[in-house]
C-alpha cells in the first residue's frame, strides 16, 4: 500500500519566488482534489477485537 499516482509533488522555489509558489500550490491542491479521497486511507468497515 503506497501512495496513489499523482498525489505526491516536488517543486523548487525560491524564498524570492512568491508568484511560482503560489501557482504551485493552486496546481497541486486542484490535482489532488481531482482525484477524490485516497482509496489506500479510507475505512471500509470498522474492527473490533
Amino acid at each position: 500500500m503506497g501512495i496513489e499516482p499523482g498525489r505526491l509533488h516536488f517543486s523548487w522555489i525560491s524564498s524570492a519566488e512568491s508568484t511560482k509558489f503560489v501557482d504551485v500550490v493552486n496546481e497541486v491542491t486542484a490535482s489532488v482534489k481531482a482525484l477524490g479521497p485516497n482509496k489506500n486511507f479510507l475505512k471500509t468497515e470498522a474492527k473490533v477485537a
